[in-house]
């Protein structure tokens, strides 16, 4: 069986971070295991409060998966402080793992931060440059390259913008954008669409977690990168279909659909 490392926060509502990768993780076969670097108190509708984990103890919880059980792929998500930043950094180059998705969250689904406003710098410098896929919707792509995108070209000079920070390949995300939910990959020679047409809910609460995840997933099963990205919309598209309307907010992705239909 692959494995599979999700670094990123907590969801005690189950529908995004955490939760949501483990879930996606399991829908595709994988192993996943995680390193929790912050504990979110949020639900569909709200983020209560945020409590960061040391980065002595990230750095310990990544030690004892890498010692263990190596990872085929990680995905990294939400990282809010500089000082979290640079303990993943650190053992990112320690362990060099074969693939790294990140996903560069910097808001919840209600716009609530989930990234201090001033660490955008320290995630340029020190965890990028780890990115074999970056995955920024608009607004996080708007936030590190300082341009505005307001339609498909604008997506592809951003995915080159970021692609000349040191990251391996960008996925920039349209699903903020209007019309069909476009997203744009660049891997340095060629760009690649993804096109699925929108589909009318309040309910994606999770999705950006997901997506990355089941990349991340693919990529360790042995998809080279637009395979895995193709396959993970796809996923993510079905999961957002059968999407759950529970909570008072933005519901959560049914992550079970192709394994419990009847859900």
């Amino acid at each position: 069986m692959k494995k599979v490392l999700t670094i990123a926060g907590s969801d005690c509502s189950g529908g995004a971070g955490i939760q949501a990768d483990l879930k996606t993780m399991s829908a595709h076969g994988v192993f996943g295991m995680s390193v929790i670097v912050s504990v979110v108190a949020e639900n569909t509708a709200r983020v209560i409060d945020i409590q960061d984990i040391t980065p002595e103890m990230i750095e310990k919880q990544i030690d004892a998966v890498f010692e263990d059980i190596v990872p085929d792929a990680v995905k990294i998500g939400m990282l809010s402080t500089p000082a979290c930043m640079q303990a993943v950094a650190r053992k990112l180059d320690q362990y060099k793992p074969q693939h790294v998705v990140i996903d560069p969250v910097m808001y919840a689904k209600n716009g609530c931060p989930l990234m201090n406003p001033d660490a955008v710098g320290a995630l340029i410098e020190y965890i990028l440059p780890h990115a074999d896929v970056l995955t920024p919707n608009i607004p996080e792509a708007e936030c590190i390259t300082g341009m505005k995108i307001e339609n498909p070209a604008d997506m592809e000079e951003a995915a080159k913008k970021i692609y000349a920070m040191g990251v391996r390949g960008v996925l920039v995300k349209g699903g903020h954008a209007i019309g069909n939910a476009l997203d744009v990959l660049y891997d340095g020679e060629q760009f690649y669409r993804f096109e699925t047409q929108r589909i009318n809910t309040k309910n994606t609460h999770g999705t950006g977690c997901t997506l990355s995840s089941a990349i991340a997933s693919n990529l360790a099963l042995g998809c080279d990168i637009p395979e895995a990205v193709r396959r993970a919309k796809d996923y993510v598209t079905d999961a957002i279909i059968h999407s759950l309307a529970i909570g008072n907010g933005c519901g959560p992705l049914n992550h079970f659909c192709r394994i419990f239909p009847e859900a």
